[in-house]
């Protein structure tokens, strides 16, 4: 029989990478209420905007408004995206709870997503996790393309593993590793993981899926019989990379809570309350939402 953990930890990145891709235009007031209900389902960990310039994500151009903006409930880490120091100064600050850091495990990626090469960018981050470190801040690091790349296509784990290192040396305390064009498959993630798994501590590794092929959910089985324990999740599925095109849809956290809770796994997240936020944010869109779960109570 399979072993399963008794418990996993859900993070949502919807407001910021679920909303980052969105074409029209959001009010920053139905960001922060969507914020505020997502507050009330259970998280421990909700990631809300990101600090980048407005030219890049004009989506999240109101990061300082939603971060002064949000209802903060205590137990939750609330998070931002910043790509250099000056989305770092903002940041600090909004007194956000953590900060993350990002680039990605492909050459050609990461110079189309922030314009540099991948030594070009250690520097840079290295700059931001030691300021943000001396302000008694967390840092999560992201690694996009771990399981494949839309102009390289797949990637060494051994190339994953070396950026990976870089990041901890530098001081991050938690890595999330991003299938960021949704191409992963269960049998690629379970030799990609067995590769890693001596060599990086499991216990402060996120998996990061997303569901463009409909496989997101299988690929977290595989990770959950690694020891992986922490998942990021975007309510209703929202987002996608926009500079990996065809990347359409996170893993959906619904979906995801859904599963885990059906197989008895906690999450402590309520599903109730997961349908009330995205059946608010989908209202704001003015569109269904991708999941499963959404696709059902939109029947009902």
């Amino acid at each position: 029989m399979l072993k399963w953990p008794d418990k996993v930890t859900v993070k949502e990145v919807g407001p910021r990478d679920g909303l980052q891709n969105e074409k029209g235009s959001i009010a920053t007031e139905d960001k922060i209420e969507w914020i505020n209900q997502l507050s009330e389902a259970g998280y421990d960990y909700i990631e809300i905007s990101s600090f980048v310039h407005p030219k890049w994500i004009p989506q999240l151009k109101d990061a300082r408004e939603v971060a002064e903006g949000i209802t903060r409930k205590e137990g939750i880490t609330y998070a931002a995206l910043v790509p250099n120091m000056k989305g770092l100064e903002v940041a600090l600050e909004t007194n956000v709870d953590e900060v993350s850091v990002f680039m990605s495990a492909s050459e050609s990626h990461n110079k189309n997503n922030i314009n540099k090469t991948i030594e070009e960018t250690y520097p840079v981050l290295e700059e931001v996790v030691k300021e943000a470190k001396s302000n008694h801040k967390p840092v999560r690091g992201y690694v996009s393309t771990v399981f494949g790349c839309p102009y390289e296509g797949n990637i060494p784990p051994s190339q994953v593993l070396e950026v990976s290192n870089r990041l901890f040396d530098m001081g991050i305390d938690e890595l999330s590793l991003g299938d960021t064009i949704g191409v992963a498959d269960p049998k690629q993630v379970d030799q990609t993981l067995h590769y890693l798994k001596d060599k990086l501590d499991f216990s402060k590794v996120a998996m990061h899926f997303h569901n463009t092929q409909g496989m997101a959910l299988a690929n977290v089985l595989v990770s959950l019989q690694h020891d992986i324990s922490l998942f990021d999740g975007s309510l209703g599925g929202l987002g996608g990379c926009p500079y990996a095109k065809g990347a359409s849809g996170n893993l959906a956290t619904d979906d995801l809570v859904y599963m885990l809770d059906s197989m008895g796994i906690q999450t402590g997240i309520h599903q109730g309350k997961l349908l009330e936020a995205a059946s608010y944010i989908q209202e704001k869109l003015g569109k269904a939402l991708p999941s499963h779960q959404m696709q059902v109570n939109n029947r009902i």
